[in-house]
């Protein structure tokens, strides 16, 4: 059948394709405090015929769990002395997508509940939902578009797991930034991801080559806030799955190597009611009053709201001067120097958040720039003049340089508190504390490689 939106069909349309075994399988899928797809693949004639309103029940520990899943204590959310019960996955039907790269079966995007209904604050949809709804009071939405960057090996997922990820070939061996002979070497991987994303309903923009070796980016067109963040989670669990497919492994951690890192530029506009523009105005450089008290918030928060936008012990190794990540919280007229470079003008005006990381929470992210924007709103910030010149070497507010120090930063935040809540904060000060605690417990190569012997 075809479908109003390719690639996203309507509940009912996703009915009539159950019904003529178009589709077998319904993934239902939930972000967790990673930012990662965790969910179940339910058979679609039982989904449609018996769930009704699509609901499934998991485990409450995949919002109170490390990157091992590992249950860890300290989360007021759930425990061994609480049993560890379920939370129920809701299913938003506007979310449905087409899931190409396997073979009859769609996606469906959930919020996360109690069993008697009642919202989980956590639950990283929930906290930008949130956000979202701050807007909406003022009588505004958000548009976002997330530029993901990753690195490309010729060495297959599990082979890279055997080497204990040393001695991985990259798809290219030279920086390949912009070079089409480049992307050409492996339009084989990157080729299928662009085209079964379109065939998901996502709006393909462009495929270039990046700074690393083997690094490449897919760009794709902006989205509300939340509908970015759905698409942004399945492209990057789809591009890993072609990827192991087609014999390749991918990686988006922020900081793989000594080279340049993976990087989520994440742009940011506002519209109003009538779709109109708030960020374009009569101010210097065609600026409004709001965007320039928005643009204020962000330098003057970002510091402390930083865990959700670098929240892992490695995305502060990103951080590197010359690097192109960010090192200096200024804003500049496109100056990529800046952690905020301004870019656009009139309707397509819009700031570009340089901190993030491509392991980023993605939901988190935008909810703490939009936190950090309205905070600026809300107290009439004034914004400093712009940028000019090398940011690296400017006298001025810094990134956090670890996730310890994020992490501290975060807890103190009055800011955060007000925005997110309590149970929110300190859902994600406990996560951030028991990743640095795990690597403190960590004995890694560099340290065998520096004592065996010599020291």
């Amino acid at each position: 059948m075809s479908l109003n939106i390719p690639g996203r069909p309507t509940h009912a349309e996703l009915i009539e394709l159950v019904r003529t075994g178009d589709i077998d399988t319904v993934i239902v899928a939930i972000t967790d405090i990673q930012g990662r797809l965790q969910g179940k693949r339910i058979d679609a004639t039982y989904f449609i015929d018996d769930l009704h309103e699509g609901i499934v029940e998991g485990c409450s520990y995949v919002l109170a769990s490390d990157v091992d899943m590992r249950t860890v204590d300290g989360f007021a959310l759930t425990s061994w002395e609480r049993g560890y019960g379920d939370l129920a996955f809701k299913p938003d039907f506007a979310t449905v997508r087409l899931v190409p790269w396997h073979e009859k079966t769609v996606i469906v995007f959930a919020d996360v509940e109690t069993t008697d209904g009642a919202p989980v604050g956590p639950s990283p949809r929930q906290v930008l939902t949130r956000q979202v709804d701050r807007l909406t009071e003022r009588g505004w939405h958000g548009l976002s578009g997330t530029e993901l960057e990753f690195i490309a090996f010729e060495d297959t997922y599990e082979q890279a797991w055997s080497s204990g990820y040393r001695d991985m070939t990259p798809v290219n061996q030279y920086n390949v930034d912009y070079s089409i002979q480049g992307t050409s070497r492996v339009e084989p991987l990157l080729g299928k991801i662009r085209r079964d994303m379109r065939r998901a309903g996502m709006v393909v923009e462009s495929v270039k080559g990046e700074c690393n070796f083997g690094q490449h980016e897919i760009a794709f067109k902006y989205a509300t806030l939340v509908d970015k963040c759905d698409e942004h989670g399945l492209f990057k669990l789809g591009a890993k799955e072609i990827a192991a497919d087609l014999g390749y492994s991918l990686t988006f951690m922020a900081k793989y190597d000594q080279r340049e890192g993976n990087s989520c530029h994440i742009h940011l506009s506002l519209r109003d009611g009538e779709d109109r523009p708030v960020f374009a105005g009569t101010g210097e450089h065609g600026f409004s009053t709001v965007y320039e008290q928005f643009l204020a918030g962000l330098l003057a928060h970002a510091r402390e709201l930083s865990l959700f936008l670098a929240p892992n012990i490695n995305s502060y190794k990103r951080f590197v001067e010359g690097s192109f990540a960010p090192t200096a919280l200024l804003w500049g007229i496109d100056n990529r120097t800046c952690a905020f470079r301004v870019v656009g003008h009139g309707p397509a005006l819009r700031v570009e958040c340089r901190i993030a990381g491509g392991d980023v929470n993605q939901y988190l992210a935008i909810a703490a720039l939009v936190a950090a924007g309205l905070a600026g709103v809300d107290q009439a910030l004034r914004l400093r003049p712009a940028f000019q010149g090398n940011a690296y070497v400017a006298d001025s507010a810094r990134v956090p340089t670890t996730l310890a120090e994020a992490v501290q930063l975060f807890d103190e935040s009055a800011v955060a508190r007000a925005a997110f809540g309590d149970e929110v904060v300190d859902h994600y000060v406990r996560a951030g504390r028991v990743e640095v605690d795990a690597f403190n417990a960590a004995v890694t190569d560099w340290e065998r490689y520096r004592g065996f012997e010599r020291l």
